[in-house]
């Protein structure tokens, strides 16, 4: 629990995940998927249709879709 500083809930969700963290306002996307055992370099981050860079700050609760990205050869 975090004491005295602004908590937000993050909401990962799409095919491949369901999982919400509780993160400090002002963690970046990056830092809610590390935390939610979400590895970035493997998915694309969207918030209402707009993609998010894992840069992009976070400062109240949020529900976020996954899309995991696949490659193959």
């Amino acid at each position: 629990m975090m004491f005295g500083r602004d908590v937000m809930e993050v909401r990962f969700h799409g095919k491949d995940v369901d999982i919400t963290v509780n993160m400090e306002s002002g963690s970046t996307v990056r830092r809610a998927l590390e935390e939610a055992n979400i590895m970035p370099s493997m998915v694309i981050v969207s918030y209402e249709g707009t993609v998010l860079p894992h840069s992009t700050p976070l400062q109240q609760n949020v529900e976020l879709l996954v899309t995991t990205i696949s490659s193959g050869g």
